[in-house]
């Protein structure tokens, strides 16, 4: 990684300070309130329909979630994929299903790498003996050396921040006995692909894919513009699932997480999720071209809510947008990338403009 230069000034201001602890770093770090925000991968604000559903729940949190709340969300996740209720986990956001992974106890990890860091973060913080295969450019998995006594993988898909979706065979091919492979598919509703001139969603997703050691994580936090409400799910292998969360406390999820996580589940919830991943799609496109022709570097072919640049002068750049009013994402915190590379969320066309007028020269 290279140590970016030191500014002196308020500590909550971002700048291109190496982090103490770069696997800990996380967008929401780039962000001041005000700030034009490319950095965070959040699509707007909350839903009003949402809101209201949240809203009638205030009430309830005088009592205990109930077991009927859980049961609720339970079945949403189950009808949305087709799993037994055996399957499913409701989590205190999908990033808690990285930690109960961690109750797997593995002998020997392995992290795909560039991808979101937290995984890794968690399993060397159990002390779980952690190696990254790091995937050239363009960050596919083909040829990937696995090590063939990895009894725990985690693969991001699509993977933040290259915004490559790889091919679910190709993630069903890493799986064996007596592994588990944990996708984090945090971003997979937001996906498309054209088929026979028809739009199909979530093609790549494995969420529905029953295998032995296959567990899937998902979240309800970007698409619906939660993240302060903290609320996700994993589906998988059953007997995986029950290991991952029998040391689990009473109680892990609350009343509103729970009520989320029915919602996004559910009709309303899922025209919710077909109509944003249709406006990143178009966003994106619009976005990518944009960037392009202004002489940004665009990574590869991004297929999510996100799209990684390449520029030597990144660091810099990054310092005088924040100094603008813009943020965004560094990623010399990301295993695999460096000082030279920026994720831009996908924002609408007139955001774009404004970025690119703030985008310094060098």
């Amino acid at each position: 990684m290279t140590p970016g230069v030191t500014r002196i000034g308020d500590p909550g201001y971002p700048c291109a300070t190496t982090p103490p602890d770069p696997l800990s770093h996380h967008g929401d770090r780039d962000v001041v309130p005000g700030m034009l925000d490319f950095a965070v991968n959040v699509r707007g604000t909350t839903p009003e329909w949402l809101r209201d559903v949240l809203r009638a729940r205030v009430d309830d949190l005088s009592t205990y979630p109930s077991p009927a709340d859980e049961q609720a969300a339970v079945a949403a996740i189950a009808g949305a994929h087709g799993r037994d209720e055996s399957e499913i986990a409701v989590l205190s956001g999908a990033a808690e299903g990285f930690a109960l992974a961690a109750a797997l106890r593995p002998r020997h990890a392995v992290v795909i790498a560039p991808s979101f860091t937290e995984p890794e973060r968690v399993l060397r913080a159990a002390g779980v003996r952690v190696t990254r295969v790091v995937l050239p450019p363009p960050w596919h998995l083909a040829g990937a050396a696995i090590p063939d006594d990895a009894d725990l993988l985690v693969v991001g898909n699509p993977t933040n921040p290259t915004s490559v979706l790889h091919p679910a065979d190709a993630l069903v091919a890493l799986c064996r006995p007596g592994r588990v492979v944990l996708v984090d598919e945090a971003f997979a509703d937001v996906t498309l692909a054209e088929v026979g001139g028809e739009l199909v969603d979530e093609p790549q997703s494995v969420a529905g894919r029953r295998l032995p050691g296959l567990v899937v994580l998902r979240s309800v936090t970007k698409t619906f513009a939660v993240p302060g409400l903290r609320a996700g799910y994993l589906v998988g292998d059953p007997d995986v699932v029950a290991r991952m969360v029998v040391a689990r406390p009473h109680w892990p999820v609350g009343t509103l997480q729970l009520a989320a996580v029915q919602a996004a589940l559910g009709p309303t919830g899922r025209d919710h999720a077909r109509t944003q991943a249709r406006a990143v799609r178009d966003e994106r496109t619009a976005m990518c071209r944009m960037l392009t022709d202004a002489g940004v570097t665009v990574c590869g072919d991004p297929q999510a809510s996100f799209v990684l640049v390449h520029d030597a002068e990144a660091m810099w750049r990054r310092e005088h947008l924040a100094d603008a009013g813009v943020a965004v994402r560094r990623c010399d915190t990301f295993p695999g990338l460096d000082a030279e590379h920026l994720r831009l969320a996908v924002r609408g066309s007139e955001d774009v403009a404004m970025l690119l007028r703030a985008w310094p020269t060098v």
